[in-house]
């Protein structure tokens, strides 16, 4: 710990677990709400580390992080700095050359290279910069907590205790598009898109302590990404219980049905549970699916659509506001996590805490979220759209069995899945970094620990 940082921090009362205020530097390249669940944690938990009366300075990229700083018990303790790359898959020109004077050093000449020969270079370029820029403001910091970024800059002196979160190993997302790719070309340009997983690899086995948000992460880390069983410990992650809540003021659309997801992205399994409408409404023709989230033109779901005449059944939307996500959520009678894969899965704390009926996959993590089959929700396993079916059937034609599984999935957020439990348990290590910075190794200038967070699933596509 620094002097300079020591000071900052005494000059307010003790925080939240009763010691010294913190100043932490909450890096993340890819920080918007509306682009995955990267964002959704950076918003929540800064918000809440700020109201454990910390200071979070969080330190972004394009697309740039939502905060809210203007909440009146956090004012002054929470803040944003723009790190900015070149943007290059920005909407309406993804995949652009920048003109010649964008250029402004070999670091953005690094990143067009990379992205003109198919790679994926924001986690590295991003490190890059965020290094330079932690080293100019030494001193400034307690601790630096790096989001999922996992880049080579990342690693040795950055000016203060690193502390570093892994949304579930990319490497996942990497098998199941290869499983779904078609043709050698197509195979050829996912392998080279994830590239950069062989550096996250390489950096997450230098990093000592790992922090996850389940089991099944915790065991996707060791097989996938090396790190040591003994270094990883859990911590779970959660809802906004105060903004998804129930509203029994809100109407319920008969046969509405509610899912989070990338149209074709093969981890969220939405193409299943399309299937698994066409079965439906054969029983319950007032079925229909709004998915949040960006509509792919073409691809595997949109033929699946057509195929099945699906055509005014399904709706995207995307863009919308935390007001309206939770309003769309109540309306539904049933919300839906088809997923092949999740880390921890956002969508489904959420639907529960809102009180309304989850139908969920026990892909991943899914089922140390969503609770046992039948009692805080049904659950089917991944990739059966039949079981998906038979499921939503069930809760359409059974308004007890909805409001049973609605009720019991708000008590098990409540109990288990809350932002603020997720803010204490970071602070616990955040401590625990700095603590080991101080320790027996004093030459050693920063200590560096890993914690593993949530899935990155969207809320849209940018």
């Amino acid at each position: 710990m620094t002097a300079e940082a020591s000071q900052a921090g005494s000059q307010e009362g003790p925080a939240a677990d009763g010691e010294r205020p913190l100043n932490i530097a909450l890096l993340t390249y890819k920080g918007n709400p509306f682009c995955g669940g990267q964002g959704v944690y950076v918003r929540h938990l800064s918000r809440e580390l700020a109201r454990l009366g910390h200071r979070v300075e969080v330190i972004g990229s394009q697309p740039y992080p939502v905060l809210d700083e203007g909440i009146e018990d956090i004012r002054g303790r929470l803040s944003l700095t723009e790190l900015a790359s070149l943007d290059l898959y920005r909407s309406p020109d993804p995949f652009r050359t920048p003109k010649r004077d964008e250029y402004r050093d070999w670091i953005d000449a690094l990143e067009v290279a990379t992205m003109w020969t198919g790679g994926f270079p924001e986690p590295l370029t991003f490190s890059l910069r965020a290094r330079r820029h932690l080293r100019a403001r030494r001193g400034e910091f307690d601790v630096v907590h790096d989001n999922q970024t996992l880049g080579y800059g990342l690693l040795g002196d950055v000016g203060a205790p690193l502390v570093t979160t892994i949304h579930h190993p990319i490497t996942v997302d990497r098998r199941l598009e290869l499983d779904a790719a078609e043709g050698w070309q197509r195979r050829y340009s996912v392998r080279r898109w994830y590239a950069f997983t062989r550096m996250q690899k390489r950096v997450a086995r230098r990093l000592p302590s790992v922090l996850t948000v389940s089991g099944t992460s915790r065991q996707e880390i060791v097989d996938h990404l090396g790190v040591r069983d003994d270094r990883i410990h859990v911590v779970h992650i959660g809802a906004d219980t105060d903004l998804f809540r129930p509203d029994a003021s809100v109407r319920k659309v008969p046969g509405r049905i509610v899912t989070t997801s990338s149209a074709d992205v093969p981890l969220k399994g939405l193409i299943y549970l399309v299937e698994a409408l066409a079965k439906v409404r054969v029983e319950h023709p007032d079925a229909h699916l709004v998915v949040v989230g960006k509509r792919a033109e073409d691809g595997p779901v949109a033929q699946a659509i057509e195929r099945y005449g699906l055509e005014g059944a399904v709706d995207f939307v995307k863009g919308i506001s935390d007001a309206e996500l939770v309003d769309l959520v109540r309306s539904a009678e049933i919300a839906c996590v088809p997923s092949l894969y999740e880390g921890f899965s956002l969508p489904a704390a959420e639907a529960m805490a809102t009180g309304t009926p989850l139908l969920a996959t026990t892909g991943g993590a899914i089922p140390e979220v969503a609770g046992p089959d039948g009692e805080t929700c049904l659950a089917v396993p991944p990739g059966d759209a039949g079981a998906l079916a038979a499921g939503l059937g069930r809760l359409l034609g059974d308004p007890e069995l909805r409001a049973r599984l609605g009720r019991a999935g708000r008590e098990r957020v409540l109990a288990r899945f809350t932002w603020a439990r997720a803010a204490e348990g970071t602070v616990t290590r955040y401590r625990e970094a700095i603590a080991r910075s101080a320790g027996p190794h004093p030459g050693r200038s920063a200590a560096s620990v890993t914690v593993t967070g949530i899935s990155s699933e969207s809320r849209a596509t940018c």
